[in-house]
């Protein structure tokens, strides 16, 4: 795991994001630098998994698949439950993009979106592109109250 030291402040814009690698739901290995490689990347974080406001989100995500890959950008879900609890809930509700378990909370710590009082992911968006070195490089972020879904066109508006 990268140095991904605990903040309190949302990752900011222009700031470097070290990389890290965490399990997907299909118990792979996903690893932040070789997917910068391919374009940007949006890493949409969600407390937990079978609850309403996040099954709303994650499937306006799937919804809209074919523009988040015209716009050239690889979308995830982050949140802190395991992987296995992420498999069920992706099958269950149809999903098709990856969800990553941030288990031991260290990217959720480390991109400042940990919700100290639940011991969660907090609900944010970070997008993340290449910069000249190929290190990945935020371009947007944006913290979000629990029940406070994202809005597409909010994202879409930022991506390169």
């Amino acid at each position: 795991m990268a140095d991904l030291t605990p903040r309190t402040d949302l990752i900011a814009v222009g700031d470097t994001v070290p990389d890290f690698t965490l399990t997907t739901d299909a118990r792979e290995e996903w690893t932040l630098s070789d997917a910068v490689k391919q374009g940007d990347v949006v890493l949409c974080f969600f407390p937990f998994a079978f609850t309403s406001v996040c099954a709303t989100e994650m499937k306006c995500i799937t919804d809209e698949m074919s523009q988040w890959e015209t716009n050239g950008a690889t979308v995830v879900g982050v949140s802190c439950d395991s992987f296995a609890a992420l498999a069920a809930w992706k099958e269950q509700m149809g999903y098709k993009q990856t969800l990553l378990s941030d288990i031991h909370r260290t990217v959720c710590k480390g991109l400042g979106l940990y919700w100290a009082d639940l011991n969660v992911a907090n609900r944010g968006t970070v997008i993340i592109g290449q910069d000249a070195s190929g290190a990945g490089k935020v371009t947007w972020s944006q913290a979000r109250e629990p029940g406070s879904a994202m809005e597409w066109t909010q994202v879409a508006g930022q991506l390169a």
